[in-house]
């Protein structure tokens, strides 16, 4: 054997030796141990039905379009339960309905994700609106806000353009706000509750999306809020379940129309949610009263509860997902 080999073998060897020492010289860790370093327990699971209050509710109206603060149980809109991890960094997002329900629930957890955010409300909304402005800038992102009637065209153009301005650009558009009136038999709708009703809910989405899309950049959103009414209509809301069946078909022929630009459409589905669209007419007292309590939670969900669907959708790890719509009704709904 040559001196080269037998200096291999004593190498090896005491590497071997060095290695075992080590081994033997690191204390053994045990999972005893390890759970009394750990310095915080995992979360406790939350149980669906207990989590949130079920009817009865108390009677409660409200002039339209209503406001958050006087509802009584108060929404949650993730105000204190929403935790953001930056999954929307630096993108710049435009919310109609943006003062409650889930466009509040939206702008505070895009806000808490990283984004910058406009929101449009109609003027009597604008204590609630105020609130969320604060929230939004509390996280260190810009926050606008534009109160306007999105019934007349030459606001939503001018929604549009002060939004672009404010956030320099824009990236993500959820098209949320609308009108809910219950009418218990059609005679009792009238051609200007219905117009009311096609204005804010088919036309003010036409004429925004239209103004933003000379803005929108490949990888851009548009977020549509359509309703398990789209699929299950209720009899008294005929005019408003037509326009959510029309926001599902608007988002799924928007999405063929703008994937090759790289733009994806989608749309949440919700089913009763606690809002003020339903204390401001949307729903009877009779109905409120035990709102939410046929799902198979037992309850109406609230609009944090969306929240994640809303920055889901608007998030680069959402690539793929264009023309679907997200459904959130508690057991109930089709989508």
């Amino acid at each position: 054997m040559n001196d080269e080999h037998q200096l291999s073998r004593r190498q090896l060897i005491a590497g071997i030796g060095t290695g075992l020492a080590s081994v033997v010289a690191t204390p053994v860790i045990s999972a005893s141990d390890m759970a009394t370093s750990s310095t915080s327990e995992p979360p406790a699971l939350d149980n669906p039905v207990t989590k949130y209050p079920k009817p009865p509710f108390e009677g409660q109206s409200q002039p339209w379009p209503g406001l958050a603060s006087k509802m009584n149980p108060r929404p949650d809109h993730g105000e204190t339960s929403y935790k953001g991890s930056g999954r929307l960094q630096g993108r710049k997002a435009l919310i109609t309905g943006g003062d409650s329900g889930m466009g509040r629930a939206a702008a505070i957890a895009y806000a808490r994700e990283g984004a910058d955010v406009a929101i449009n409300y109609y003027p009597t909304e604008e204590s609630d609106a105020q609130e969320v402005i604060a929230l939004i800038k509390k996280e260190g992102r810009k926050a606008i806000a534009i109160p306007g009637d999105i019934r007349q065209e030459a606001f939503c153009q001018k929604l549009v353009d002060e939004a672009v301005k404010g956030l320099g650009g824009l990236d993500i558009l959820v098209s949320n706000a609308a009108r809910q009136q219950a009418r218990e038999s059609l005679a009792d709708l009238t051609s200007e509750d219905f117009d009311a009703t096609m204005k804010t809910n088919i036309y003010a989405p036409f004429w925004i999306i239209k103004a933003a899309l000379p803005h929108l950049k490949p990888g851009s959103v548009i977020i549509g809020t359509t309703s398990e009414q789209a699929y299950d209509p209720s009899p008294d809301l005929y005019d408003y379940a037509q326009t959510k069946a029309a926001t599902m078909n608007y988002v799924k022929s928007l999405a063929k129309q703008l994937g090759p630009k790289g733009i994806r459409v989608n749309g949440v589905a919700p089913g009763p949610i606690w809002t003020p669209l339903q204390v401001s007419g949307g729903a009877t007292q009779e109905k409120l009263k035990k709102f939410g309590g046929q799902t198979a939670l037992g309850r109406p969900g609230q609009p944090v509860e969306l929240a994640s669907i809303y920055v889901q959708l608007a998030a680069n790890d959402a690539s793929y997902a264009t023309g679907q719509v997200y459904g959130a009704a508690g057991g109930n709904g089709q989508p």
